[in-house]
């Protein structure tokens, strides 16, 4: 929420606007007084890293009657507030709404009662509201994500992963409760990415029967070896006929019926607390700069709007139609239609749900029938790693191994990218052995950046050896070259005549064809967490100025994106050219706002934006420009960047892409198989599985080949390259920044407001 704060208070003084904090909620509006006060942009300085809310949150009974929000009223037109950016749940955002229906009603009571004049009422007599959904549940429809959500997932699987460590030492079985009242998103994410045995949420309720069901599958995983098992309930769990299934309950039934030593833990708040995520520091940055437009833009007759997020889209949508299909759900499950309600949760939610049973509740192939050949089944899928290792590319490798298996191949793992390809480390990989792998960084396969082109002949021979008849490649840009290096190969070796498909994952997020890549969103935590750390060393000493160097290649993703979540005042790119005066005019910059409170400036470079302004180079520079207002310090991020246990959203990505790419071989497979064999030599069996937007789509590398720099293997347009001068203006830096997507989501009337509307109160 502070993110969204800063954001809204920058944005607000950046269009010429007068800001204003109303502390502890509505409380704070109805109590009035110095509840209300002008914010200042160095008010909002070091609030980035900050859990929970600077500025306040209550419940508020007196705003729900009549004559609290008349109170209200007069406090906001005692200071000419006409604007609210309102940061809640569909509660929060609903009063909102009554509020701003009532406000031309409570004007003319408050002239009536002498509170106010007639001038007032004209000068005031609309107020405009914007929304953000801030809640850690993710229960608000119309929204991909809500504020919070990410960093309480965050909690949670930092907590499974510690918990997995004593359960695998005592051989115990935990039963982890974790928060969503009517909401199981945290629920079912953490048990996706955590590899949860059971999942017990509120919108889809076990069959009858799910006792037996449940501790035959704890049995099994036991017996095939497993030292622990885990499952997960969220709190407002129910079984079909409505009745609540705690945690104790559960405990109790795993007991009764298995012996087994089980343990509960209920993770309660810490859930809310902590550091929040990168990626809830940069939906609620651009959340909060899209709610200042909103509002810019809104007039008499516009409906109340909440700016959501769709894919890599900051979009509006209609207030009440989101608060009505989020009461949709409810109503859904109160009537026991769960299959509604899972539905009207949206695809991201189905999209899990379906993951989560299809990697869990398959069964092993000792328990699958054996289907002969010539059924066009039990074919052999080859997996590999390819590149530099990348957080998630296990969970990967697990999610592909697991579908696989259950839909009847036969699934070889080949250790050491291409390299061991060719030198024939290939062995069956089988259910079990990928058991825990979700929560583990690097790559356990191993990783070369080795290309195929020069080993093609002993790449096939090791095809037809292990009469491989299809391939999933999961790496970065190497991995990429190396299935269009094997597809160009097809005329000379008919082994490579079989489906393949490319999943990206890499910490650069420079492969082409996908908006985003395993492994990214952990190394923007680990910037994020070392430049929290690094501002946070400057405090109490003299001012400071930090030079830090980030991963990437050629590709800006890290160090822009990164900039955006730590609160960078520059960060420099190779995709943005830049040169000794615009250098000059950031060290300006930096010292005119070092002459003010502000205390740390914060600059990131990518390791390859420029041969000659070197980190060393740039690092001297600021440090004798500054010489007499602050000094300087760089730091060098390296591979730490790489390291570290993989991020709930790598662990869900990488689960749910490997998945569908899985999927896909299936399928390809089938139409390919003819006369005993398969035989794919078409532009569409050679594929990149990448995300455009929120949809996962398969793209065949042939057609990447035009949008694709080689020189500097980096994509040649980059979507988040629109974010940077969010970057700039949350900086202080005077730019043009045009959030406008064609692709939005958009039912408000957009009216371009006039130069002197833009000083409004907000």
């Amino acid at each position: 929420m502070n993110a969204a704060v800063r954001a809204v208070v920058r944005m607000g003084i950046y269009v010429g606007a007068k800001v204003y904090f109303i502390h502890e909620g509505y409380q704070g509006m109805v109590d009035g007084g110095d509840n209300i006060k002008e914010a200042t942009w160095e008010n909002v300085s070091s609030m980035l890293q900050v859990g929970g809310t600077v500025i306040g949150s209550a419940r508020c009974k007196e705003f729900r009657t009549h004559e609290g929000r008349l109170k209200a009223a007069h406090n906001l037109v005692k200071r000419g507030i006409t604007n609210l950016c309102v940061i809640g749940g569909d509660g929060s955002l609903t009063g909102a709404n009554l509020f701003r229906e009532e406000w031309s009603g409570l004007l003319t009571e408050l002239v009536q009662q002498g509170l106010i004049n007639e001038d007032a009422v004209q000068k005031y007599s609309a107020l405009h509201i914007v929304g953000m959904v801030g809640s850690i549940d993710n229960d608000f429809c119309g929204t991909d994500m809500t504020i919070g959500t990410d960093s309480a997932l965050h909690r949670i699987i930092e907590v499974v992963d510690a918990i997995m460590t004593t359960a695998q030492s005592h051989q115990r079985t935990f039963v982890l409760e974790v928060m969503g009242r009517h909401c199981g998103y945290l629920a079912l994410v953490s048990a996706l990415a955590c590899g949860a045995d059971w999942v017990l949420i509120p919108e889809m309720p076990p069959e009858d029967g799910w006792e037996e069901k449940m501790c035959q599958k704890l049995s099994a995983t036991r017996s095939r070896g497993s030292r622990l098992n885990i499952i997960i309930v969220a709190e407002g769990a129910i079984d079909r006929h409505g009745k609540p299934i705690t945690s104790g309950i559960v405990k109790d039934l795993v007991v009764r019926c298995l012996g087994f030593d089980t343990r509960v833990t209920i993770l309660g708040h810490v859930q809310r607390g902590g550091t929040p995520s990168a990626f809830d520091r940069i939906l609620a940055s651009r959340m909060g700069v899209e709610a200042v437009l909103a509002l810019l833009e809104t007039t008499a007759n516009t409906p109340a709007c909440v700016v959501s997020l769709c894919g890599n889209q900051a979009v509006r949508l209609p207030l009440m139609e989101c608060v009505q299909m989020t009461q949709e759900v409810q109503k859904a499950m109160d009537e026991k239609k769960f299959e509604d309600a899972v539905r009207l949760r949206g695809r991201s939610f189905e999209n899990n749900l379906k993951t989560y049973k299809l990697l869990a509740h398959r069964k092993p192939e000792s328990e699958l029938p054996h289907v002969s050949v010539a059924s066009s089944s039990n074919f052999n899928v080859a997996v590999l790693n390819v590149g530099a290792p990348a957080a998630g590319m296990n969970a990967a490798v697990r999610s592909a191994v697991r579908v696989g298996i259950s839909e009847g191949h036969k699934m070889f793992a080949v250790s050491d990218g291409f390299e061991g390809f060719y030198k024939g480390q290939i062995k069956e990989i089988k259910w079990a052995d990928v058991g825990g792998w979700t929560g583990q960084g690097g790559s356990l396969l191993g990783t070369k950046r080795t290309l195929p082109a020069k080993h093609t002949d002993k790449i096939a021979e090791q095809m037809r050896k292990y009469n491989i008849n299809a391939l999933l490649v999961i790496g970065g840009f190497e991995a990429y070259l190396g299935i269009m290096e094997l597809l160009a190969a097809r005329g000379k070796c008919d082994e490579f005549c079989v489906p393949m498909v490319m999943v990206p994952a890499t910490v650069s997020n420079n492969v082409p064809g996908s908006d985003l890549s395993i492994g990214a969103d952990t190394a923007l935590n680990a910037i994020t967490d070392t430049c929290d750390r690094i501002k946070q060393s400057a405090s109490g000493t003299k001012r400071r100025v930090f030079i830090i160097e980030t991963m990437g290649g050629y590709c800006g993703y890290l160090a822009s994106v990164g900039g955006l979540a730590a609160g960078a005042d520059a960060a420099y790119i190779y995709e943005e050219p830049f040169d000794i005066r615009d250098l000059q005019a950031n060290v300006e910059h930096l010292t005119e706002k070092m002459k003010t409170s502000i205390q740390r400036g914060l600059v990131l470079r990518n390791e390859n934006c420029n041969e000659n302004y070197t980190t060393d180079f740039i690092y001297q520079l600021y440090s004798e420009e500054g010489r007499g207002v602050f000094d300087c310090r760089k730091n060098v991020l390296g591979h730490m960047q790489q390291g570290g246990a993989p991020s709930p959203f790598d662990r869900n990505f990488g689960t749910k892409i490997s998945a569908k790419a899985m999927q896909w071989i299936s399928k390809k497979l089938n139409e390919t198989y003819r006369q005993g064999r398969v035989f794919a030599n078409t532009e569409d069996s050679a594929c990149l599985l990448g995300m455009r937007r929120r949809a996962l789509i398969f793209q065949p590398v042939v057609q990447l080949r035009d949008e694709t720099d080689f020189i500097h293997r980096i994509p040649k347009e980059q979507w988040w390259l629109k974010l940077r001068p969010l970057m700039k203006i949350l900086a202080k830096y005077k730019t043009s920044y045009d959030v406008s997507d064609s692709g939005q989501l958009e039912h408000v009337v957009r009216d371009r407001p006039k130069e002197s509307d833009a000083t409004a109160a907000i």
